[in-house]
């Protein structure tokens, strides 16, 4: 099963607002500070996760998915898209905490792949994109 179709990302894109960025760092080196400010500039919400941070763009940090998913409803503003900035490896678990807390969808960055978790948010009723980066997508689709 493909996970990139243009349609899946293109809705995506167009039709959320609030972003969970798992694996979210502070250091401007990183793949994932980049998105996040992406994100930022693009105007999504962008909801940092990180267990060892505090601020990034001066966004607050949220240990795990779940706290900042309560947080998140209490604005009234839920997370809709769980962006996954992990290993391979260690993506299913948070592909099943964006079931979890009910999210639309969910994004594997680029090199992220995990078939199993795909098809188990699938199931569930997200929409899901792997190994595509939202930068890439958003220039792509002339957003950015």
């Amino acid at each position: 099963m493909s996970y990139s179709e243009p349609e899946t990302i293109e809705r995506i894109l167009r039709e959320t607002h609030t972003w969970a960025v798992v694996g979210a760092s502070a250091n401007p080196d990183r793949p994932s500070n980049d998105i996040s400010g992406v994100l930022l500039d693009q105007g999504y919400e962008m909801i940092p996760i990180n267990p060892r941070e505090t601020e990034i763009h001066g966004q607050t940090v949220y240990r795990d998915l779940a706290s900042a998913a309560e947080a998140a409803r209490a604005a009234g503003r839920p997370v809709e898209v769980v962006d996954i900035f992990r290993r391979s490896e260690e993506a299913g678990v948070h592909v099943d905490e964006a079931i979890a807390i009910g999210a639309k969808a969910v994004w594997l960055q680029l090199g992220v792949i995990d078939e199993a978790a795909a098809e188990r948010a699938e199931k569930a009723g997200l929409l899901v994109v792997m190994d595509r980066c939202p930068k890439v997508e958003l220039r792509r689709l002339g957003m950015r």
